[in-house]
């Protein structure tokens, strides 16, 4: 069963106003969605600073076949 930590945060009126626009959702899904983009973003980051560096076994025609 997943955890959950209560928090309090303090943001500014607007900010939160214009993030629960682009959300769709209130305060609470909103703050969550937020989260998960953060973490996902680092995630990606890292992903972006492997590029060029994992060598690649099979040749661009041999990873389109099968398609």
């Amino acid at each position: 069963m997943e955890t959950t930590r209560k928090i309090k945060v303090e943001v500014p009126a607007e900010l939160l106003e214009k993030a629960q626009e682009a959300s769709g959702g209130g305060i609470r899904q909103t703050v969550r969605l937020e989260m998960q983009l953060v973490a996902a973003s680092e995630a990606y980051a890292r992903l972006r600073r492997l590029r060029g560096k994992v060598p690649c076994t099979r040749s661009a025609a041999e990873l389109k076949t099968g398609r």
